[in-house]
This record gives structure tokens, C-alpha cells and sequence, in this order.
């Protein structure tokens, strides 16, 4: 009687297998609810000179963080940022082996939740996912942070959206460092895309809408 789709892409998937375009909904896909209230407003210039990168994650292959140290690592000296990786996981002692070898700037201070998490949001200039999964991406652009992910499973593509980020579509270590160091160069224009982040889980993608989008296909579902 009817489909719901998590992002535009989905839902014209669904169309072209077929389904009546009347019967097919969308609930945007979120993870967080409406941010309470806006992030602080952070300086134009970089702490120290040098951007603060973070991710915060289940520390696993799939995350692609071994791309990340080496993209790090191929920056000019200069520009060469601050990068905390918080998470734990199978990947972890790997991880901190290689950035040992090739980072060893890079952070690993273990899993964060909850409140322990806002000081390191607050003081990030840039969160970064190379690869899948990531549901503190939400978190992040709800504390007003720029983002770089990779493009999983599509419904990334309405989150990120050029005015606040990058999606990339295909990760490996040059496009990455090129990613990076077009963000980093650009402390100005960072603080805008991650007011632009703000506005997206603030307006459009978080669960209030999420559930606004179930209810209006379970009402005309319902109507027949």
C-alpha cells in the first residue's frame, strides 16, 4: 500500500522499479532530534594555526580510517592538522600502529559518549568520515561542524550538501588529502559551511521530521 523511502534518491529508486509515484513516501533519514540550541560561534582563524579535524566512531576497517592517517599525512608539513580519532573497536590497536608510523600527532582517547563527547565537538573545526556508517555525523553538523564523508548508501547525499560539506563518492588517500587541504585552507569559509550544517539538521533531516514523514504516509495509506 505504500513505501518510505530515507532520501529523494530512494524514493525515485522505488518509482522507476515500478511503484506509483502517490505510493511512495519519504521520512528523511535522521538519527538526532531538533538541536536545542545553536552552537557557540567559533573564531575565524584556527587555534594553534592548524585545523582540528575529529571523527568519533566504532573504530573498525570500514571507517576507513587508515585513508584519513595517510591523507593527513600528505599534507604540507604547515598544514598538517590536529586529528582526534574517538572510538573503539577491532581496528583500534592497527590504527594507532599506523599513525605511530606515519601521524603520530593523532589523538586516540578512547570511546567518548553523552556529555563526555562536547568538548571535543566544540573545539573541532572539521569532522571527517571517510568511510561507512556514521551516525555522528548529525551530531557533528548539529554542533556546527563542516563535514567530509564518504557517500555509503545515498542518503548521505541530502545531508550533505556542497554549501556544508564534501561527499565523496570514491575514497582513497589523494582525493582525500585534496579534500582536506581545499577545507583547511579556508578557516572562513569552514565557519560558514558549518553554520550551513547547523540550518540542515535544524530545518530539514532530524527526527522530528523523520516522524512527520511516517505519520503523512500512515494517513494517506490509511485513507485508501
Amino acid at each position: 500500500d505504500g513505501v518510505i523511502a530515507y532520501s529523494q534518491a530512494g524514493a525515485q529508486q522505488y518509482i522507476e522499479s515500478g511503484l506509483k509515484p502517490e505510493r511512495v513516501f519519504i521520512a528523511p533519514n535522521a538519527v538526532s532530534p531538533r538541536p536545542k540550541k545553536k552552537p557557540s560561534l567559533r573564531p575565524l582563524e584556527f587555534h594553534d594555526g592548524r585545523a582540528y579535524l575529529l571523527f568519533v566512531g566504532r573504530l573498525q576497517e570500514r571507517k576507513r580510517l587508515d585513508v584519513l592517517l595517510h591523507a593527513c599525512a600528505l599534507l604540507p608539513d604547515h598544514l598538517q592538522p590536529r586529528l582526534t580519532i574517538i572510538g573503539d573497536g577491532p581496528d583500534r590497536s592497527r590504527l594507532e600502529s599506523l599513525a605511530r608510523s606515519i601521524y603520530p600527532q593523532a589523538q586516540f582517547p578512547g570511546a567518548k559518549h553523552g556529555g563526555e563527547l562536547e568538548p571535543y565537538f566544540n573545539l573541532a573545526d572539521l569532522f571527517v568520515l571517510p568511510g561507512t556508517g556514521g551516525l555522528a555525523v548529525q551530531q557533528a553538523m548539529a554542533h556546527g561542524l563542516p563535514v567530509i564523508v564518504g557517500e555509503a548508501d545515498g542518503t548521505q547525499s541530502e545531508l550533505v550538501k556542497p554549501q556544508n560539506g564534501w561527499l565523496l563518492p570514491d575514497v582513497n588517500v589523494e582525493t582525500l588529502s585534496s579534500v582536506l587541504l581545499d577545507a583547511i585552507s579556508n578557516p572562513s569559509r569552514l565557519r560558514q559551511m558549518g553554520e550551513a550544517s547547523f540550518q540542515i539538521v535544524d530545518q530539514e533531516i532530524n527526527l522530528e521530521f523523520m516522524v512527520q514523514g511516517f505519520l503523512h504516509a500512515i494517513r494517506i495509506v490509511l485513507k485508501g
